[in-house]
């Protein structure tokens, strides 16, 4: 476990030292009206391969093709709104969709040459007093996996789910496919609840840990993430490029990180709980956390305001630093960036981490990071006055090398290169319209294209006719690839230097993490040695 006195000491920058830098006048980016979008659009989403947009609306769901955007199918059921979307490649045709609807009721779709079927309902609603309700729920990219938080009255529970794709692929070339087809089941093959952990049979020094995880209240909510393997080179360009291996995840209040390893087969009702194959104890409450695009990094913002950076190749904390703030963290992000001549023979060696912090005060940093070295930290904007100045959206842009996408509450929106703290853009939707819902704004990602897909509504006049209920929602598109000022930040491959090689040993990852102790032993001592000055400092201060 780790705390603020064995972290390695963080240097804090303010942004003001490139003030310069940050007001120059940005160049602005201008959205295209598209098309207008359903009544009561509530989400969007976009295939891995770029191929195709859903969204979810009153009566149901469509499918769009990204590029035409006409609707090629939809699937309408009366009184239901989809509230919430996921979609993802399974084969060059065939798309799977999760959602979640404004009832709780968690559903599984697959689209296929102009058609969508319903496989599977996750939780039917039978007694209305006892339902549950699907509080999150999301597949992994290809579609194997499925991760559901579910909630009946005062119980929360994960459940994890194989879907049997191949299966379903080929029954849609049945002669006799209807429309009531009987499709084979979505197995639950883990049915994960926050008591479970504590029952673990782990040596003394985890049980201990386990005991002290131990919260007063119920959680309310769970986090997860699907984990490939660290040896995968995921982020080809086909479909089905890496299947998750693990799910990682915490419950709301928890000390520990828990993973499981994925089955494709259900437990058996004799089986005990589920145990988690691994366990990661911190020194405080996890409030917050994320993984690389790899899956190799795992970062934990705690509550004691340290940062923990875990490299799951090496299987040890690449970076344990403290942030000093005074509001407690609200999410944190990886900043896809990194060189662009890169030796890839060096894949074990973790490079430079960037990472976004935003606190709960509107406060957003920028945290560079290696092992061996001391963090820095830069602040990119202080706690906001205005709380229309709030961040609700940072979002890295995974084609855009360094850049982040910004939507503050007001509805003003920018692409920032957060390592090199400067406003690249700003982004402004048509004259006549404005930002939709800039608390919760409905947009989505086209990696393959580069393109961002928003949510617009038509500016109100002070016509009677501009009521609220009346306005027009439309499709906002803006092309990244039309602009010359985001040329120089265009990525042409998805893949970090530590996802190109494709095999490695648990020798030669114990090798290369034994050059890297003794190549930064060096800087190691000096962190210790400024951490030490810092609280024989802080002793002496506290003395008089």
């Amino acid at each position: 476990m780790y705390n603020a006195k064995g972290s390695t000491a963080s240097e804090m920058t303010s942004v003001s030292g490139s003030a310069g830098k940050l007001r120059k006048k940005p160049a602005v980016l201008q959205f295209n009206i598209a098309k207008q979008l359903p009544k009561h659009t509530n989400c969007l989403s976009c295939s891995d391969d770029g191929k195709y947009l859903s969204i979810g609306h009153a009566g149901g769901l469509s499918v769009w093709c990204s590029s035409t955007l006409t609707c090629e199918a939809k699937w309408l059921q009366d009184c239901l709104e989809i509230t919430c979307i996921h979609m993802t490649t399974t084969s060059e045709t065939s798309y799977l969709l999760a959602s979640i609807d404004d009832m709780g009721v968690a559903r599984i779709f697959l689209y296929n040459l102009e058609s969508i079927y319903l496989f599977s309902v996750i939780n039917t609603l039978e007694d209305i007093n006892k339902r549950n309700i699907c509080l999150n729920f999301e597949i992994s990219e290809g579609g194997d996996y499925g991760a559901v938080t579910m909630k009946c009255n005062s119980d929360i529970w994960l459940d994890i789910y194989y879907f049997p794709v191949e299966d379903w692929l080929r029954e849609l070339k049945d002669p006799k496919l209807s429309a009531n087809m009987k499709w084979s089941l979505a197995a639950r093959v883990n049915k994960i609840i926050p008591s479970a952990a504590t029952m673990a049979d782990f040596s003394n020094m985890l049980t201990h840990c386990l005991v002290l995880d131990e919260t007063n209240e119920s959680p309310s909510y769970c986090t997860y993430h699907f984990l490939l393997k660290c040896d995968h080179c995921h982020g080809e360009n086909k479909p089905n490029s890496g299947c998750p291996v693990n799910v990682c995840f915490w419950w709301s209040g928890s000390y520990n990180l828990l993973y499981h390893n994925l089955s494709k087969t259900p437990k058996s009702k004799q089986d005990p709980e589920p145990q988690p194959s691994v366990l990661w104890p911190n020194a405080a409450e996890i409030l917050c956390s994320a993984i690389s695009r790899c899956t190799r990094f795992i970062v934990l913002g705690l509550s004691n305001s340290l940062v923990c950076v875990w490299d799951r190749l090496a299987g040890a904390p690449l970076s344990v630093c403290t942030l000093s703030t005074d509001s407690a963290f609200l999410r944190l992000q990886f900043v896809e960036y990194w060189p662009a001549c890169a030796d890839i023979t060096q894949t074990l060696t973790a490079g430079e981490i960037h990472l976004m912090v935003v606190c709960k005060s509107g406060a957003f940093y920028v945290m560079n990071t290696r092992r061996g070295a001391a963090a820095l930290t830069l602040r990119l904007s202080q706690r906001p006055e205005d709380s229309g100045d709030l961040l609700t959206v940072t979002a890295s842009v995974a084609f855009l090398k360094g850049l982040s996408l910004v939507v503050h509450r007001n509805g003003k929106m920018f692409l920032q290169d957060v390592v090199n703290r400067a406003t690249v853009c700003a982004l402004i939707p048509p004259t006549s319209h404005l930002l939709a819902t800039p608390c919760n704004p409905v947009y989505t990602l086209n990696v393959k294209q580069h393109i961002l897909f928003m949510q617009g509504d038509k500016e109100p006049t002070l016509s009677s006719s501009s009521i609220k209920s009346n306005r027009q929602s439309q499709l906002l598109v803006l092309r990244f690839d039309e602009h010359d000022v985001i040329k120089p930040y265009v990525v042409s491959h998805l893949q970090s230097p530590w996802q190109q090689k494709t095999s490695v040993t648990g020798e030669e990852a114990c090798k290369k993490y034994l050059q890297e102790r003794a190549l930064s032993m060096d800087e190691r001592h000096k962190a210790i040695t400024q951490t030490w000055k810092r609280l024989q400092e802080t002793g002496a201060y506290v003395k008089t």
